[in-house]
């Protein structure tokens, strides 16, 4: 399975981002997937996951409320979107997928897409 991540870029604090983490080689409908991002000079956090199928879903309490993972399987892609975002949010955003469906074995990553969020 390949990963492409996506939808990166400069906005204003306040402002609202999508990112798309299409998968190709093989359908991933029953993976686990996961948004990790990591800042300059700080480790890697997991944002936002979401198990196989279904609303099972689960999100750091920094962007809960703010950050929703979902996931359209017939576009064999995921999703995140960033609303009210934040300066902190400012990071190289990385999807992952478990193909064991339990979210904490990620084998597969896309390559990252940047994030920066202005104030």
């Amino acid at each position: 399975v390949q990963l492409q991540a996506c939808g990166g870029g400069l906005v204003q604090a306040g402002g609202s981002l999508r990112l798309s983490c299409a998968a190709s080689g093989r359908t991933f409908s029953s993976y686990a997937v996961a948004w990790f991002r990591q800042a300059p000079g700080k480790e890697r956090e997991r944002v936002a996951t979401i198990w196989r199928s279904g609303p099972g879903t689960s999100h750091a309490d920094s962007v809960k409320g703010r950050f929703t993972i979902s996931r359209d399987n017939a576009k064999n892609t995921v999703y995140l979107q960033m609303n009210s975002l934040e300066p902190e949010d400012t990071a190289v955003y990385y999807c992952a997928a478990d193909p064991r469906g339990l979210g904490y074995s990620y084998v597969f990553w896309g390559q990252g897409t940047l994030v920066t969020v202005s104030s």
